[in-house]
């Protein structure tokens, strides 16, 4: 079973909005690409099957810029994001065509070519939440999801043996080197946790034909051994160390990067003061650059501190800067997927909620999103965080179920009562379709995160007060995943269903010039 990180596939990557699928997944897709196409690139044409999400959505929701910065070499959060498709210097083609033999919504297939006359043709997948998968380099089959250094080799197949030695000789390589030969050539990819030096490459070099690709990772290395895979796999180890489940997150990952505890938080506090910044951002009445939306988190902020609710509390309060973080993300500002774009408002709303509330000190913020993280981990495991895959259930509902035992963690409660808070808040949210108006991240995904926020409080507070779940965090995940899986395509972010064929949603005017 895959063993996520919850810094590399959860509380990450660090992004413009609106979508992770979209615009981290793209921007690493690019990144990888161009590195191991070895050259600045020239040209490309960049390929979306018409049945799948990129075709209806990449130029609303930023893929098309992404995948261009990408290919430029820069950062998703530099500020010529916005200006990089009118550059000089790239020539880039968006085609719809038939890709034979998709298997995910957001296949993509690129050609490059070099300034040195060098090309490369690849086939990738963004997965969700900014994970990728390249599928394909030059016709040959691949696994690289940029979570280690690759180096992609070539050569004569009556030296493979020799080849496939050599490479394994330092000691980097990660997993064993598989073999694959066709038509008398051999071919490679190495995962390593270190690029190949100068002398091992020299060396490679020294067999006739031999061809030499790499690329470094987008993510953290992930060089550990996980803790446990599953939720009853932490539930026991828990119970057994008296341990909560912000204490077990913490371990987990730095086990995972195979990095000191105090490296990991030091990392998490940064990615919470990024979602203060989307807080803060998205409270300011004159933010701008939603397509169809006027903001009003802060008109909601308002009103609850007047008193002016009908209710009010906490949970009003995260729900309105669960609102403001996606008022920044679908202005294609900065923000932490949580665990994705789409779903980029609800943790935060809910985290920096209680850490203002409770004037908890950063490293205590950041031991509550690794307990919410954790929840993720055992998502991405078990399932996907795709709307395109599964719904919107697997995003804001995965994000509503983390923030939940994120409330637990933080009122001191044990991690089997944070897992089943995280359980009750995805049954509760489980078929959840992804319909997003205009094929944009606005409408309704803006009032449901505000609504998972709050509903985090809720779903802590039953558990906490005696209410027993029934069905444990990894059946609940199993089955949200099964419900997804026969959700129609119609419902699964092409914004062909639901909300999006709506009269009224069909006649908003955008305001993006």
């Amino acid at each position: 079973m895959k063993a996520a990180s919850i810094l590399n596939h959860v509380l990450g990557p660090i992004m413009r909005g609106p979508s992770s699928s979209h615009t981290a997944g793209a921007h690493h897709i690019a990144r990888l690409l161009r590195d191991l196409l070895g050259e600045e690139p020239v040209q490309a044409r960049i390929r979306f099957d018409p049945s799948g999400s990129y075709a209806h959505t990449y130029s609303q929701q930023g893929a098309d810029r992404a995948f261009v910065a990408g290919l430029r070499g820069r950062t998703l959060i530099d500020d010529r994001f916005f200006s990089c498709l009118t550059e000089p210097g790239l020539d880039v083609n968006f085609l719809v065509e038939p890709i034979p033999g998709a298997d995910h919504p957001n296949t993509v297939e690129i050609e490059l070519t070099g300034r040195a006359g060098g090309k490369l043709q690849a086939r990738a997948a963004s997965i969700g939440g900014g994970e990728v998968n390249i599928q394909r380099i030059d016709g040959w089959n691949t696994r690289l999801d940029g979570t280690a250094y690759e180096a992609i080799v070539e050569g004569d197949a009556s030296d493979a043996e020799s080849i496939a030695s050599l490479l394994a000789s330092d000691g980097a390589t990660l997993e064993p080197i598989p073999t694959t030969i066709s038509e008398g050539r051999a071919f490679f990819v190495a995962h390593r946790n270190a690029p190949l030096a100068a002398s091992l490459r020299r060396s490679l070099q020294a067999y006739p034909d031999c061809r030499i690709r790499e690329s470094r990772p987008v993510y953290f290395l992930q060089t550990g051994s996980p803790l446990f895979t599953s939720a009853q796999e932490m539930l026991d180890l828990a119970e057994a160390q008296g341990a909560s489940l912000g204490r077990l997150a913490l371990a987990y990952e730095a086990q995972r990067l195979d990095l000191p505890e105090s490296h990991v938080i030091e990392e998490m506090v940064r990615r919470y003061r990024i979602m203060q910044a989307a807080v803060a951002k998205g409270l300011d009445p004159a933010l701008t650059g939603m397509q169809l939306l006027e903001p009003s988190a802060h008109s909601v902020m308002a009103a609850q501190r007047a008193n002016r609710l009908a209710v009010g509390g906490i949970h009003a309060e995260a729900a309105a800067k669960a609102l403001a973080v996606m008022h920044v993300n679908s202005s294609m500002g900065v923000v932490c997927a949580a665990p994705t774009g789409g779903s980029a408002g609800t943790i935060p709303g809910v985290i920096v909620t209680l850490s203002e509330a409770r004037n908890l000190p950063e490293e205590e913020s950041a031991r509550l999103l690794l307990a919410a993280g954790l929840v993720g981990v055992f998502v991405s495991n078990r399932a996907t965080f795709a709307a395109e895959v599964a719904g919107c259930q697997v995003e804001i509902g995965a994000a509503g179920a983390m923030a939940a035992a994120a409330v637990v963690e933080a009122a001191g409660g044990t991690a089997r009562q944070a897992a089943d808070a995280a359980a009750i808040a995805f049954q509760n949210t489980m078929g959840s379709v992804c319909d997003l108006v205009q094929a944009m991240v606005e409408i309704p995904c803006h009032t449901r995160n505000a609504v998972a926020a709050s509903s985090a409080f809720v779903c802590a507070d039953l558990i906490l007060g005696g209410y027993r779940n029934p069905v444990p965090l990894d059946e609940t995940i199993d089955a949200v995943y099964s419900v997804g899986r026969m959700l129609p395509p119609e419902l699964r972010c092409t914004a062909k269903g639901g909300l999006a064929l709506a009269p009224s949603a069909q006649c908003l005017q955008c305001h993006r010039v």
